[in-house]
């Protein structure tokens, strides 16, 4: 039976909620064989009276729940290939390798471990480059971030299938249960690198440095060109929403694709103690996680959200073209660093950037590069206390509120780099989100940016049957073709198409 309200004290052990549930159910624990939480989550509407809550399986039965089956259909005439290793890439080369198919994939960027060097100099010098940064390599831009695993995607099955794929390659079994489960910078790249070396050794191979510059279609077939010239029938497109050439080179060679709409803006940090205070209230548990939030406000202008929260993180530099800054955040698993942080954004489309494919790079490009020469160059961000931004002046950066981003900052006017609406839109928003959250908008919470990589600005056209519209041997996946919006749902979709080229041979 599944029991779900089970409310537990902070702090409670697994021995304490099995007792609790087994009561719940009126069994005797000696005849109970299976007991699995399905999920664990905070109730905070009580503030100051901070709960947890858990579902749970209960069973007098030895049970388990479903995992996904993966037929192995041995290898083909034409191995498939996968461009990218992000999310989606690295998923369904792991599923294709499972079938036997012994795919082939083709990374632009370095292995994590190279790549994460070539990040650590540029968070500490300012020294980019190009094909190894916070956007390029194994693991995509999500290894650089959070690792949130939350989504609102609907395959339950598939999301669990991801979740117990990464508890098998190193992630931290509570994410199967956790409301909004996370793996952390630290621990999502030892988990990435594990899934190569199994891909590997089931007989795929991973290219790196192999960025793909050419495709053509020929009847039946894609020729691929990278490190040199490939051959499939299966091609699948995981490309990650930077990569931008490989944008120009699919249209170029006629693939149907249109640009879709996104959101920019900035990243704000705040106290995580006055986060906590606000979502737990004054005197929480220190055992409690640290508080995370989530707000929409709707303005005239156009509605302004927040997006992939990090409490207990840091802004980050995420460029990946020379001369322009863009910034994202990450946190490591412990998640206990001084400053909450949060994407703040006002969503934008045609209206904003003009009509054609690519007219949404464009934007983006212009905004990055609007930011690099405001903060002075070697992709230091331009950054606003709340009050000074909210007042349209300059201002110091001193205050309560330490800049996390690096490799630094400069007192800029976010106002003059954002476009009017964006900015116009914030400045409707902000004071209205403090009345939410208490101290979401102090005075001295920073404003860093500019925040412009949030979803991918283009939508490279599949129909239902995964495929492109117009070429059926290729497979467009993942965030970077449109089809998804963070770790989880990407690496669904990577499961999705790769289930489909199974079946389909």
């Amino acid at each position: 039976m599944i029991l779900k309200d089970i409310f537990m004290p902070v702090g409670s052990t697994l021995t304490e909620v099995r007792a609790a549930a087994v009561k719940k159910a009126g069994l005797l624990e000696k005849k109970v064989k299976t007991f699995l939480v399905l999920k664990k989550s905070i109730d905070a509407r009580k503030k100051g009276h901070v709960r947890e809550v858990y579902s749970v399986l209960l069973s007098e039965n030895a049970e388990s729940l479903p995992s996904l089956d993966i037929p192995v259909v041995g290898e083909r005439e034409h191995r498939p290939i996968v461009v990218g290793f992000g999310p989606a890439g690295i998923f369904a080369s792991y599923v294709l390798a499972r079938a036997g198919m012994r795919p082939i994939v083709l990374e632009r960027g370095l292995p994590i471990e190279e790549r994460a060097h070539k990040v650590d100099a540029l968070w500490a010098q300012g020294q980019l480059d190009p094909i190894a940064n916070a956007e390029y390599g194994e693991g995509g831009a999500g290894a650089f971030s959070d690792g949130k695993l939350n989504s609102g995607i609907k395959e339950k099955e598939l999301s669990h299938y991801v979740l117990e794929t990464f508890v098998k390659f190193g992630a931290p079994e509570e994410i199967l249960y956790l409301n909004k489960p996370h793996i952390g910078t630290d621990r999502l790249r030892e988990t990435i690198r594990n899934m190569r070396e199994e891909i590997v050794k089931l007989g795929g191979e991973v290219h790196f440095r192999a960025q793909v510059t050419d495709l053509t279609p020929c009847g039946s077939i894609v020729k691929v060109t990278a490190d040199k010239e490939y051959t499939t029938d299966h091609l699948i497109l995981a490309i990650g929403h930077s990569a931008r050439d490989t944008y120009e080179t699919l249209l170029s060679r006629g693939f149907p694709m249109e640009s879709k709409p996104f959101a920019v803006g900035v990243r704000i940090e705040q106290l995580q103690r006055e986060i906590n205070a606000a979502m737990y209230g004054d005197g929480y548990d220190p055992r409690l996680p640290a508080a995370d939030y989530k707000v929409v406000e709707h303005t005239p202008l156009g509605g302004v959200y927040s997006f992939c929260m990090c409490p207990g993180g840091y802004v980050v530099c995420a460029s990946s073209e020379e001369g322009g800054v863009v910034t994202n955040g990450m946190s490591y698993h412990a998640r206990d660093g001084a400053n909450a942080n949060a994407a703040l954004l006002v969503g934008v489309d045609g209206a904003d950037y003009g009509e054609g494919v690519l007219a949404g790079v464009e934007y983006q490009r212009k905004l990055e590069r609007r930011a690099f020469v405001s903060a002075g160059g070697d992709y230091r961000a331009p950054c606003q206390r709340v009050a000074d931004f909210l007042k349209g002046q300059v201002g110091s950066l001193e205050g309560q509120v330490a800049p996390t981003y690096r490799p630094g900052v400069t007192p800029v006017d976010l106002g003059a780099v954002l476009p009017e609406r964006v900015s116009s839109a914030l400045r409707m928003a902000l004071p209205i989100l403090d009345r939410r959250i208490k101290g979401f908008s102090a005075p001295d919470n920073l404003l860093t940016g500019v925040e412009t990589r949030s979803s991918s600005p283009v939508r490279v056209l599949r129909g239902e049957d995964y495929k492109s519209v117009s070429y059926p041997q290729v497979y467009p996946c993942g965030e970077g073709c449109g089809y998804a919006g963070g770790i989880m749902s990407a690496a669904v979709d990577g499961v999705k198409v790769a289930l489909s080229i199974v079946e389909d041979v």
